[in-house]
């Protein structure tokens, strides 16, 4: 546009300019000549212009939908720290692959074929500060589409998401002297504890093994929320790192979603204790259960029994306690069971994205 008024604007001065005084009639009729030709040539430029200006601009809105049509939603809308986080992404054209770096985290999508979107579970650590984190996206175009793609033209995408504050309650608990002061036997125990669960928490299983939304383990009451600074018998100081169930000994407990069982055996501060490797660094953990219903190893389905609740453990009476672990960190699971999760496909899939 700026070329075409510049032109307009030459072509304007060039009829404003008048012969000298004092030319001969020969000059004069010379110079009335080319004035009248010169319009001529002016409209034939601009035409030309003018001609070759929509297949400028059809080229250049085909660059820019290429790069520029990504889609990146986060449920829930509102991060906190604690909380999980469904990504759901759309790329500009059909890729094969999509993965993602957010907050030092590497994340692995699924596709949906139903809805054509890009899928994956994440989260944001309680230690997390409140800001604006960037996640940092990467497709693999299907065979054959990197030649036709321009030069230089990354297939990779950043958005900014924001994290705000959540601020937890405390709480003052009564536990039984040997959770506070435990005895040289005790300390013993939890020794080999804490090298149970860091062999047994480290798995990272590359495949994602959960279908769809997450389901209650038991249908009862919450009695405590996540993220509750407890202070037990006056001095002792830990984080609630997960929700508790209000329900008697023997109710049965299922399991939240597919997955493999990794740990099932007593633990001293988490009484019996079932892990559920549900793939991809996610992990679900019930403890202070009464009885096993299944074995290190076993394969289980949504909200299948794998125990019965119990008292067992670090606990003020009998009850479930739920635990949400991604890639390290723990996550409010009463956040994870009102996600809407798609089912999506075992292994991500080559689809348009239009």
């Amino acid at each position: 546009m700026f070329r075409i008024r510049a032109l307009l604007e030459r072509c304007r001065r060039s009829r404003e300019i008048e012969a000298p005084s004092g030319a001969g009639p020969t000059l004069l009729v010379a110079r009335e000549a080319a004035m009248r030709e010169r319009p001529l040539h002016s409209a034939a430029l601009i035409a030309f212009v003018l001609l070759a200006l929509p297949a400028n601009l059809s080229a250049a809105t085909a660059a820019n939908s290429a790069v520029g049509n990504w889609t990146v939603v986060n449920r829930p809308a509102r991060l906190v720290n604690g909380s999980p986080v469904l990504f759901r992404v759309t790329t500009p054209k059909p890729v094969r692959t999509l993965a993602g770096n957010w907050l030092g985290h590497e994340i692995a999508f699924s596709f949906d074929a139903s809805h054509k979107v890009w899928f994956a579970l994440a989260g944001v650590s309680q230690e997390s500060k409140p800001g604006t984190y960037p996640i940092e996206l990467h497709a693999e175009p299907v065979a054959g589409q990197s030649a036709r793609r321009s030069a230089g033209e990354p297939l990779a995408f950043e958005k900014k998401i924001r994290v705000e504050r959540q601020r937890y309650p405390r709480v003052l608990l009564k536990v039984p002297g040997r959770y506070t002061a435990p005895s040289p036997e005790d300390q013993r125990q939890i020794e080999q504890d804490k090298e149970t669960k860091a062999e047994v928490l480290k798995a990272l299983s590359p495949d994602r093994e959960w279908r769809g939304s997450f389901a209650p383990p038991v249908n009862a009451a919450i009695s405590d929320v996540f993220g509750v600074e407890r202070v037990f018998n006056g001095s002792v100081q830990s984080t609630h790192q997960g929700l508790d169930f209000r329900v008697p000994s023997g109710t049965s407990v299922a399991a939240v979603n597919r997955g493999r069982v990794i740990l099932a055996r007593p633990l001293f501060f988490e009484g019996n204790c079932v892990v559920i490797d549900h793939g991809q660094g996610l992990l679900t953990l019930y403890f202070h259960l009464s009885k096993f219903l299944v074995k290190e190893g076993d394969d289980v389905e949504k909200s299948q029994e794998i125990a019965l609740s119990g008292g067992t453990g670090r606990v003020t009476g009998p009850h479930l306690h739920l635990a949400v672990r991604w890639q390290g960190v723990y996550l409010n699971p009463q956040v994870l069971l009102k996600l809407n999760l798609p089912g999506g496909e075992r292994d991500a899939r080559t689809v348009s994205a239009r």
